[in-house]
């Protein structure tokens, strides 16, 4: 009889504060439908996680199924590098090779992953740590939870969870910054787009440079950049439609829902509701605004020496993070709002698309470097 009501017995209040939260995250993915692919599931894995003596979840000797995914799919680094090939066959590089500036944005709204590493070192964390923490500047959740196994797994869950509220959020986050640091006549700057080919050669010569280089300079961020390239390859290769379009649609679903779900079966009570996982989640926050300033305040400077008529919208700079095509969106959104008919998204998706290269750049540096300065 007491093994019928062991449940009962053995829940606390830590838990009812994660059931709460998981239903947060569930209400904003339902009714406010902030990423729902991504907030359901976490908000429901929190849950199932937080149910005493859960079978969900089992033990060393007998895992459960969240187990067996955390094992086998976060711990091995295999969702991520999915997500990526996933991601990859999304991404449309064109854009970016019509206006090359673009390149600029892609890398001064990793300012946020710097700043943050710095005042989480401030704070009293230690530096490889402090790098996982920053690393939720890169607006990237494949590539947060990918440092954050290498250099502070016992973060993973406040880490991860992080990167991809906040990257849900980012119709929330990124309006105020931009708004106090723009004025309305910035905001309704016009910006000339050009159709122009892109050579076929280009587009499938792209990706390969791109992971040779990038082996070449920092081989330890091979399986971030290779798989998100040889997912654009197969997408321009002409040849693999097919396998595109399920890498596009199937394989980003499915994986989503699995990664998903298994990033909130991180977030037990014991390991989430600590002290370290609100400075977390305060740092992961700041570092969205400062990604957004950064990539503002650096369209601005840029507009010092650009010709009247080659300026671009500051607006544009905030799109420099990874969060694609999220951030594209918002900012056309708010162009629209602030002056009807003004049409900036190709613009917007090249820096988005900058934004993606960025991220992975930064998350390689950060993986190369970090190991060598903390000795």
């Amino acid at each position: 009889m007491e093994e019928v009501f062991a449940g009962f017995t053995a829940v606390g209040y830590r838990h009812f504060i994660m059931y709460a939260i998981g239903g947060v995250l569930i209400w904003l993915a339902v009714k406010k439908e902030y990423e729902p692919m991504l907030l359901l599931p976490i908000g429901f894995g929190a849950i199932l996680t937080n149910l005493p003596l859960s079978f969900a979840v089992g033990t060393a000797q007998e895992p459960g199924f969240l187990r067996v995914l955390l094992d086998a799919g976060i711990m091995t680094e295999l969702f991520p590098i999915l997500i990526f090939i996933a991601v990859g066959a999304m991404i449309d590089f064109g854009p970016l090779f019509k206006n090359p500036l673009m390149i600029f944005f892609g890398a001064a709204a990793q300012l946020g992953i710097f700043a943050t590493v710095l005042l989480a070192v401030a704070l009293g964390f230690e530096l490889k740590v402090a790098a996982a923490i920053g690393i939720i500047g890169a607006a990237d959740g494949p590539t947060s939870i990918y440092v954050a196994k290498r250099f502070a797994v016992q973060y993973l869950g406040p880490i991860s969870v992080a990167a991809y509220s906040y990257m849900s959020l980012v119709p929330i986050i990124q309006p105020p910054v931009i708004r106090l640091l723009t004025t309305k006549k910035e905001r309704t700057m016009r910006m000339e787009y050009r159709e122009e080919p892109v050579p076929r050669r280009l587009k499938i010569l792209f990706p390969i440079l791109v992971t040779m280089i990038s082996g070449f300079v920092a081989p330890i961020s091979v399986p971030l950049v290779g798989s998100l390239m040889f997912g654009n390859l197969i997408r321009e290769s002409g040849v693999l439609e097919r396998l595109s379009q399920t890498a596009q649609n199937e394989l980003a679903y499915l994986v989503t829902l699995l990664l998903g779900i298994t990033i909130g079966s991180t977030m037990s009570a014991e390991a989430f509701l600590r002290r370290e996982t609100l400075l977390i989640l305060g740092m992961g926050l700041l570092a969205f605004a400062f990604d957004t300033a950064g990539g503002v305040l650096f369209a601005k400077l840029l507009n010092l020496f650009l010709p009247r008529d080659r300026r671009v919208n500051p607006m544009i700079g905030a799109c420099g993070i990874s969060a694609f095509p999220m951030s594209a969106r918002v900012i056309q959104r708010m162009a629209q709002e602030e002056e009807r008919g003004n049409i900036i998204l190709m613009q917007a998706v090249g820096a988005n698309v900058a934004g993606q290269l960025g991220s992975i750049v930064a998350g390689g540096m950060v993986l190369a470097l970090v190991p060598l300065l903390a000795g």
